[in-house]
């Protein structure tokens, strides 16, 4: 999608949206933030990205509507790209807006790709091509096979920070050693030392665990591990339509919580009315196929 928009050859349906800087968001919001009786405003755009009616009116809410529609946008979404932003914006019919920010949009575009370019890793010739390049996958668990044959799978990967861990040992008791008899990935006890961080995780969440369980909390907030697991499991469930995702809240809260995850049912083991039914609805949830 490019030379319509902009008097470049940038290929905008291959950047993300993360591209985007502070600058062109906030002109943005500028834009689209005000109501209009003749024009689209951030109510149609947000449409257009796939929020249903009552996800809209919780975000009328926030003083900045457009900033969060855009940052849940690229945390829930894998077709989250400067591109598609682009043509969500001709089709709601604002035009205008592209035409005043295609300056802008087309720099920052420009300094992402020169960035990736900087940081592509120098080319080295690989000391032996026959093996798998998946190999570093194989025995990341205490219980894998080395071999790659039989992976260790978990009914659910644990995201929490280091903080809520007395929680986590508590969810261990209630799944893993009672008549439910889940089985749970909880990084800290269940992965091997010596891996890429990152590259396990989504190894974890895409391939070898059926669902997340994301332990809310004020910490949790604060954690960037925490923050690229939620986003990372929201993308490979745009809307949760399966379910992969499941948020608890297990103490009270100062910090408002997390907007990108208030369209999720949320199992809260604050409420005094429904503790008693907590853990039965959790392992419900999760020994689902």
């Amino acid at each position: 999608m490019a030379v319509s928009y902009c008097s470049s050859t940038i290929d905008f349906d291959s950047i993300p949206l993360t591209a985007l800087n502070f600058t062109v968001r906030k002109k943005l919001a500028l834009y689209l933030n005000p109501k209009h009786v003749s024009a689209a405003d951030w109510t149609a755009l947000a449409e257009a990205m796939g929020f249903e009616y009552l996800e809209i009116k919780n975000y009328e809410q926030y003083q900045n509507p457009t900033k969060m529609i855009l940052e849940n946008w690229q945390g829930t979404s894998t077709q989250a790209t400067v591109g598609k932003l682009l043509e969500m914006l001709t089709a709601v019919e604002r035009v205008d807006v592209i035409s005043d920010l295609q300056g802008p949009i087309e720099e920052d575009c420009k300094k992402y790709l020169k960035k990736q370019l900087q940081e592509q890793p120098v080319q080295v010739p690989e000391v032996d091509s026959c093996v798998p390049k998946t190999l570093e996958m194989n025995g990341i668990t205490i219980n894998d096979d080395p071999s790659g044959h039989m992976p260790e799978l978990f009914d659910a990967f644990i995201c929490y920070c280091h903080r809520d861990i007395d929680f986590v040992h508590e969810m261990i008791r209630q799944l893993e050693q009672t008549e439910c008899k889940l089985k749970l990935c909880v990084f800290d006890r269940d992965v091997l030392p010596g891996t890429c961080v990152w590259s396990i995780t989504s190894e974890l969440i895409e391939k070898r665990c059926k669902r997340m369980v994301v332990i809310i909390s004020d910490d949790y907030l604060d954690s960037d591990a925490c923050d690229f697991q939620t986003k990372f499991a929201l993308s490979l469930c745009p809307g949760a339509r399966s379910k992969r995702l499941i948020p608890v809240k297990y103490k009270p809260m100062k910090k408002k919580f997390p907007s990108i995850l208030r369209f999720l049912t949320l199992c809260d083991y604050t409420n005094p009315c429904t503790t008693s039914w907590f853990w039965g609805r959790l392992a419900k949830a999760l020994s689902l196929p």
